[in-house]
C-alpha cells in the first residue's frame, strides 16, 4: 500500500494569518505539491475562560485566543471545493455534537457532491465544556453517545432511499434526503482521538482512525501506539469487521520557524537507547498508510502574509 501524506492547515483558518487568501493559497499550494488531503479543525466560538482540559497541550491550557478569527470548517471546505480540483477535503476533526445532525448530514452530502466526491469526515466528540455551554448544548456529559448516534444517523441518511432512524437523541422518518453523497457507500468517516471510547467508536462506525502523536502531554509514543492498534484490531474482530477495513493514520507536528532547523538527522539520537527508540518510531509510523502533517507557524515566522513563509525551513518539533 502506498504511503500518502495529508496536511493540517488549521492556521490558515485560525489566528492572525486566517482569511480567504491564506486558505485558498495554502490549499492550492498543497494540491500542487501532491498532498493527498488537507484538513481543518473545528470551533464555533472561543470562550474567554476555559478550564485546563485540552489534551494536546502541556498543562491542559487551551491554545485558542478568543480575540482571533476562527473560520467555520464546513464553510471553509465548501469554499475550497471550488478553489481546488483533486486534493481531498477533510476535518481534523468536526465536533459532531455541536450541530443539529440532519442539517449537518445535508451540508456534508452537499460538500461531497460539489467537490466531486472528495470529502473525508474526521469526527470527534469534543473536549471544551465551555463551548458546549456557549452553544446552548446540555449534552457534554453524554457527548460520546451523542457522537456515535449522530454518525449512525449520517450513514442512514446518506445511504437509504427512505431513511428511518429512531435513536435516543434524534428521530427521523418519512423524509426525502437528496442529493446523496457521490462516494459510495458514503464519504469515509475517520475517528479522532485515542481514548478507549474513541477506539470503540472506530470499531462501531469508523472507516479510519486518526490519532495525534508526539504532542505533549499526549505523546502516543510507538509502544503505546502499538498497544492501541492491537486493541483496535480486537474491537474490530469483536464487531465482526475485518481488521484491514479501517485505515490507520498518525498526525505529527511540524513547525515553520525563521531559524534553520537543527542539523542533527531525525533518527540520530545521542545514546544507543535513543537511537533504538527513534528507529522503532520510524518503523511503526512508516508501516501506516497515511501520515498527516500538522503545520504550525512559530510566532513571528510569517507575520505579514502566507507568502512571508516562502523559503522557511520545516522542522519537526517531535525530535
Amino acid at each position: 500500500m502506498d504511503l500518502t501524506f495529508g496536511c493540517v492547515l488549521s492556521q490558515a483558518a485560525y489566528g492572525p494569518m486566517a482569511g480567504p487568501t491564506a486558505i485558498r493559497t495554502l490549499a492550492q499550494r498543497a494540491e500542487t505539491l501532491g498532498f493527498h488531503t488537507i484538513w481543518f479543525a473545528d470551533h464555533i466560538v472561543i470562550p474567554r475562560h476555559v478550564k485546563p482540559f485540552y489534551p494536546y497541550e502541556a498543562g491542559g491550557a487551551s491554545p485558542f485566543d478568543a480575540a482571533q478569527p476562527f473560520y467555520e470548517p464546513l464553510s471553509v471546505l465548501n469554499f475550497l471545493a471550488g478553489c481546488t480540483e483533486r486534493i481531498r477535503l477533510g476535518m481534523h476533526v468536526l465536533i459532531i455534537p455541536y450541530r443539529e445532525p440532519v442539517f449537518t448530514a445535508k451540508i456534508l452530502a452537499t460538500l461531497d457532491a460539489l467537490s466531486g466526491g472528495r470529502l473525508t469526515l474526521g469526527a470527534g466528540a469534543g473536549w471544551m465544556e465551555e463551548e458546549f455551554a456557549a452553544l446552548g448544548l446540555s449534552n457534554f456529559a453524554e457527548r460520546g453517545a451523542v457522537t456515535n448516534e449522530y454518525l449512525l444517523l449520517f450513514k442512514e441518511l446518506w445511504t437509504k432511499e427512505n431513511p428511518e432512524f429512531h435513536g435516543k437523541y434524534v428521530k427521523v422518518s418519512d423524509v426525502g434526503f437528496l442529493p446523496k453523497p457521490i462516494q459510495r457507500p458514503h464519504p469515509p468517516i475517520w475517528i479522532g482521538g485515542h481514548s478507549p471510547a474513541a477506539l470503540r467508536r472506530v470499531a462501531l462506525v469508523g472507516d479510519g482512525w486518526m490519532p495525534i502523536a508526539l504532542r505533549p502531554p499526549s505523546l502516543l509514543r510507538p509502544p503505546e501506539m502499538e498497544d492501541k492498534m492491537a486493541r483496535l484490531r480486537r474491537l474490530l474482530r469483536d464487531a465482526g469487521r475485518a481488521e484491514d477495513e479501517v485505515a490507520i493514520s498518525v498526525t505529527a507536528p511540524v513547525v515553520v520557524t525563521k531559524t534553520l532547523a537543527s542539523p542533527r538527522p531525525l533518527l540520530r539520537g545521542t545514546t544507543p537507547d535513543e537511537n533504538r527508540r527513534r528507529f522503532a518510531a520510524a518503523t511503526l509510523f512508516a508501516s501506516l498508510p497515511v501520515m498527516l502533517i500538522s503545520l504550525r507557524i512559530a510566532p513571528g515566522a510569517a507575520a505579514r502574509s502566507p507568502r512571508a513563509g516562502r523559503g522557511l525551513r520545516l522542522s519537526s518539533d517531535a525530535r
